[in-house]
């Protein structure tokens, strides 16, 4: 039988300072503490993979040491104010556990290795009083043959999670940590990103990113789907189901529409969503809540922290030729990821004053998350190549404003869609028309331009990259989700 043991990381003469938090650690902080701590795991950022042939205990110890020295997010701890504002402290020392188990003769270390990670994945962090990172490392007969990371949303998205996985596999193939600091610069820290944030340069681009958002929220529909009978008093809300929907003929259907129409595979994805949206809806427009990764400032490219924001994206006409329909979105997608960097809190104060003054604000109740580049592409367990498959994986507790939540989410052999909805507005019957309208616009218009010739032309790279990867498929509310 395999047996456990915690071991520690020892920082000593790391980094240090304190200061205010960035947007993004206080956006993801403010939306978790309104979770209950059975829920709040579903927002950490996790990935977790065999170490094949494996890797000695101490290569794998090593490099979790430098990787804490290089990246100040996985040794700060977020201190709440009275007035709910957060400060960041970074450590200079401090230890970091690691669940060790080791594989009995016999035992399966990937077996083994995905059970500890489902275990670390499902604890809430204190943020307040815990670094917030997790590791837990499974060995057979000596090595290291699994390795499983576990963070909290607050110290990263999707990108910064991407970025941190592929320093730690550096490390322990022998790279220096001083080289790597070099490769990465620049590379901001969270505390001299919030020293941007409120620099005059950071503030300038802070109003305008709002005042662009509060445009848009003017600009659109109150309610975008028709209100629903109110559920008994003495019924509590549904939970809110999860459909996944996996096709093997997306990933290039995606590739050959973005190529003929020269936009990005996102903006396709987008495009699909927007048109689904007016349809069930009853309305020519869509507004969405579109999750981006906001690094687009070179000092944040290369940024192990979260950066991700909410952009708002209004197509006054989502309907018609798709294809026409695709170009369009682009055009509007680049907008939105241009103004999704600024102050969450500032932004919800401003919409509350609004609010209260009679102001009529538009809906952003949909999410699109799209999180296919962030991580390397999963295995799909007894995939079916040949054939699109729906699913209900599981339920979600309900989540106040929130309309549906989707997630665009790319496996080794396939593109699946993951849909949180709720069930008032979107029933079951609703969500499969969704998912399955959206691979059916881009399945026709990828055999028409397929045989339009068309397809030679170059695809534009994304230019969301594109944000967070939700903690579970499409779990994230409207104006929290932060990629992520």
């Amino acid at each position: 039988m395999s047996t456990r043991q915690l071991l520690e990381i020892v920082l000593s003469s790391g980094r240090s300072g304190s200061g205010p938090a960035t947007w993004g650690q206080q956006a993801i902080w403010d939306a978790v503490r309104r979770l209950t701590p059975a829920d709040a795991p579903r927002y950490n950022i996790t990935t977790a993979a065999p170490l094949d042939p494996g890797l000695p205990l101490p290569v794998v110890l090593g490099a979790l040491e430098q990787l804490l020295r290089l990246h100040d997010s996985l040794h700060t701890r977020l201190l709440p104010g009275e007035d709910g504002t957060l400060r960041q402290v970074v450590d200079p020392t401090g230890t970091l556990g690691v669940e060790v188990q080791s594989a009995a003769e016999g035992e399966d270390p990937a077996q083994l290795g995905a059970r500890l990670h489902e275990e670390l994945a499902a604890r809430p962090f204190d943020t307040a009083a815990q670094w917030p990172i997790r590791v837990g490392v499974v060995t057979a007969d000596g090595p290291a043959r699994y390795l499983s990371l576990v963070l909290s949303h607050t110290a990263v998205d999707g990108s910064g999670m991407s970025r941190l996985v592929a320093d730690l596999t550096a490390l322990s193939l022998g790279h220096s940590p001083e080289r790597l600091a070099e490769l990465r610069e620049p590379a901001r820290q969270p505390l001299e990103e919030a020293e941007f944030q409120r620099s005059e340069r950071g503030i300038r681009r802070d109003t305008a990113a709002r005042k662009q958002f509060v445009r848009k929220l003017r600009l659109g529909p109150p309610r975008l789907f028709p209100p629903t009978p109110e559920a008994p008093a003495t019924e509590g809300p549904a939970p809110f189901p999860n459909a996944v929907l996996r096709s093997p003929a997306l990933p290039r259907a995606v590739e050959q529409v973005a190529a003929a129409h020269r936009v990005s595979t996102s903006s396709v994805l987008l495009a699909a969503a927007a048109a689904m949206t007016a349809e069930l809806a009853g309305r020519t427009e869509a507004v969405l809540n579109v999750v981006v990764n906001n690094r687009f400032l070179p000092e944040l490219t290369n940024a192990v922290s979260v950066v991700a924001g909410d952009g708002l994206f209004h197509l006054p006409d989502a309907t018609g030729e798709f294809g026409e329909l695709v170009r369009r979105t682009h055009a509007a997608a680049i907008g939105t990821y241009r103004h999704a960097y600024y102050d969450k809190l500032a932004l919800a104060g401003e919409i509350g004053r609004l609010t209260a003054d009679g102001v009529e604000l538009g809906d952003r109740s949909c999410v699109f998350n799209d999180t296919r580049e962030l991580l390397p592409a999963t295995s799909d367990p007894d995939p079916d190549p040949d054939r699109t498959t729906l699913t209900w994986p599981v339920e979600f507790e309900p989540r106040p404003g929130l309309t549906y939540a989707l997630d665009a989410l790319q496996s080794a052999d396939a593109l699946s869609l993951a849909m949180t909805a709720n069930p008032s507005v979107l029933p079951r019957p609703a969500m499969e028309q969704f998912l399955h309208g959206m691979e059916e616009l881009i399945l026709t218009e990828a055999s028409a331009t397929g045989s339009g010739g068309t397809t030679t032309a170059r695809p534009t790279p994304n230019p969301a990259a594109n944000a967070a990867p939700a903690p579970t498929p499409a779990a994230a509310t409207a104006g929290e989700a932060a990629d992520a």
